[in-house]
Parts: C-alpha cells; sequence; structure tokens
C-alpha cells in the first residue's frame, strides 16, 4: 500500500475488538519504527512505554478521562514520554549517539534556553514520533487512537517515571466491527486541498 492509500484509510479509532491480539513480530517491528523515528539534530528526547500488561493497563485507563474504554479495550497502548530531568539526560546526549556539531548545538542551546523552552522544544520533536507511529499503524492493517486525554502525572506514577514525563498514549489494535468512526459510517473529512497547500 503506498502512502497516499494509508493516509485515506488511517482514521482514529474509538472502539476496540478486545479479542484481537496483535502479532509479537508487529509489535517488535513497531518499536523498532519509533526508534527510528526523526528528531531535530537527532536529539531523541523520547521514551516509548509498550504496554500490554493488564493490571499496569487497567490502571492506566483509570486515568485517561473520556479515554478510560478505549485504552483497556486496545491490545497495546503505547506510552509517547519526553526528557523531563535534563540533568539526567545530559548523558543521552554525551553517549555519542549525537555528532560532535550537534551535541555542541544542544549543549549551546541548553545553556542559552529557558528549560521551559527547552522543554517545549523536546516535545515538539514526540509528537513528531506520534505520526511515525499512526502511519506505522496503519500499513500493518492495525487501527490505532492518539490520546492527549490522559493524566500525564498519574502515568508517571503508575509507570515509575522519573527522568522522562508522559505527554500522550496511542492505543493500538483492531477496531471493533460497530465502531461509529470507522471511515464507512463516519467518513474522513478534511479542508480543499486548496485551501491548505500553497504551491509558489
Amino acid at each position: 500500500m503506498n502512502p497516499l492509500e494509508l493516509a485515506q484509510i488511517r482514521y482514529s479509532a474509538k472502539k476496540f475488538d478486545s479479542s484481537k491480539k496483535i502479532p509479537q513480530e508487529i509489535i517488535d517491528d513497531l518499536k523498532e519504527i519509533l526508534r527510528l523515528a526523526p528528531s531535530s539534530i537527532n536529539i531523541q528526547p523520547w521514551k516509548f512505554t509498550f504496554v500490554q500488561n493488564p493490571a499496569i493497563k487497567e490502571k492506566l485507563a483509570a486515568v485517561s478521562m473520556h479515554n478510560v474504554e478505549k485504552v483497556n479495550q486496545a491490545d497495546l497502548l503505547v506510552v509517547f514520554s519526553v526528557a523531563d530531568d535534563l540533568d539526567a539526560f545530559q548523558e543521552v546526549v554525551d553517549c555519542g549517539v549525537l555528532s560532535d556539531r550537534h551535541k555542541d548545538w544542544y549543549n549551546s542551546l541548553r545553556k542559552n534556553t529557558p528549560e521551559a523552552d527547552l522543554k517545549t522544544w523536546m516535545a515538539k520533536q514526540v509528537y513528531i514520533a506520534l505520526g511515525v507511529g499512526l502511519n506505522a499503524s496503519a500499513a500493518f492493517g492495525l487501527d490505532a487512537t492518539p490520546m492527549e486525554g490522559i493524566e500525564t502525572d498519574k502515568y508517571a506514577a503508575i509507570l515509575e517515571m522519573t527522568v522522562y514525563k508522559p505527554l500522550f498514549a496511542m492505543a493500538v489494535g483492531y477496531a471493533a466491527a460497530d465502531d461509529h468512526n470507522r471511515l464507512e459510517v463516519t467518513p474522513k473529512l478534511r479542508r480543499p486541498l486548496e485551501d491548505v497547500i500553497e504551491s509558489v
């Protein structure tokens, strides 16, 4: 399936079939795809937590606001987190994944940028990875739903996170037959091409 077809068929599932399980090899591939996601200067300020343990998933569902059912029904929940302890994250920066030029650029940015602004920039990189995860899920024939509607501090406590902070999650699985958001029930609506694309 080409990228245009993927964009045409991808939608946010609102109800999952909890009886259908994702093959482990697809989950492993999804992990590798997220590991390879692009980020500015290759900073990779993220952690992707793959949750399938029913007990943990149930705890996370309880603090997922209007997404409780989706979290409980989906076979997989991926939690996208961003570096929050910048001193601890410095070890990642110094480990050799970044080129010397990019390392110097980041260190200068950290020195001269308010911490809140630096964390905002890092969070934007994690959103890039979300797009990669959504498209990859569609390519595998899975249904996925991005969810900002989670209580991030409670997610962090449940997952015992200190260095990273959850930003949002992605429920992944197979949509239920009666999912009202299926494209044949609720067609995808987008603004006209000429309204959003400009060629110069």
